[in-house]
């Protein structure tokens, strides 16, 4: 993950959950070929934050994710903005 917001996370993650939240991460990056340092930073802060709010399965997370960035494409194009 991004290494700042990895610094951020051990505040309040034990090592098991940022585990967790590493393997999504590693997951999501690799499946949506997810190369630019902002999008990489918002994956990773997704992650986190949908952690902290109470999804602790690693296949929600990743199906959270996934649905997200379908979200925002389909909001995108519904205005005829780039995603």
């Amino acid at each position: 993950m991004i290494s700042s917001l990895m610094a951020q996370a051990q505040d309040v993650l034990n090592d098991a959950e940022l585990a967790l939240c590493q393997r999504v991460y590693d997951h999501v990056i690799s499946v949506k070929h997810i190369e630019t340092d902002a999008e990489r930073e918002d994956t990773a802060s997704r992650i986190i934050q949908s952690f902290q709010h109470g999804v602790k399965d690693e296949d929600s997370l990743v199906r959270l994710l996934r649905g997200l960035a379908t979200l925002g494409t389909s909001y995108c194009r519904r205005f005829d903005r780039p995603p």
